[in-house]
């Protein structure tokens, strides 16, 4: 995928998956690379993108970038592994996830007049933040066949993406990105040929 160095870093979603949205928040190769999150407020208008965090959240936890930077590179590398079949360490994703639980509590909802679970951040901190992304790498680890998650076939795209479609033939991160293009250069390529 193919972006030149004056447009504007642009929040990609076709992950089908916030773990891997997350992941791909690195992306391009050579002199097209990009990294979405540059700085704490980069990291945190992504995380109000997602939904993850309310839109109207103003504060930013110290070491967010940090901690975002860490475990994107985790997540990155857990994902490769168990693709491979692999083991790879897991401390951070295991400090994201136990740090930032999300306070559950059962309470009473008059509306449904029923008792529902009720989850909120637990503080303010950057795991607090985060742990909806370790929670999803934890799913997607756990729970989704690893055979469904792809890597763009574009050769200059190196975007992660979870194959949802019904015949789970799906090979670019998206048609607009890179399928449309791909497509064009191998018609192209066959009008010269013949």
């Amino acid at each position: 995928m193919i972006e030149s160095q004056s447009t504007p870093l642009e929040l990609l979603f076709v992950g089908d998956d916030l773990a891997l949205d997350f992941i791909n928040t690195r992306y391009g190769v050579d002199a097209a690379h990009r990294d979405c999150f540059v700085d704490d407020t980069s990291v945190l208008a992504w995380l109000k993108k997602t939904g993850v965090v309310s839109p109207d959240r103003q504060r930013v936890p110290e070491g967010l970038h940090r901690l975002a930077i860490a475990l994107r590179d985790q997540c990155s590398t857990l994902v490769r592994a168990a693709k491979a079949g692999d083991a790879a360490d897991v401390a951070v994703v295991n400090q994201v996830l136990e740090a930032g639980r999300a306070a559950r509590a059962l309470v009473w909802s008059a509306e449904s007049r029923s008792y529902v679970l009720q989850t909120a951040p637990r503080d303010d901190s950057a795991e607090s933040l985060l742990e909806p992304v370790a929670r999803a790498l934890l799913e997607l680890l756990t729970d989704a066949p690893m055979e469904w998650v792809r890597q763009c076939e574009a050769h200059d795209c190196t975007l992660l993406f979870r194959d949802l479609t019904k015949s789970h033939r799906r090979r670019w991160c998206s048609m607009g990105l890179c399928g449309n293009r791909m497509k064009v250069a191998a018609f192209r390529a066959r009008q010269k040929a013949g």
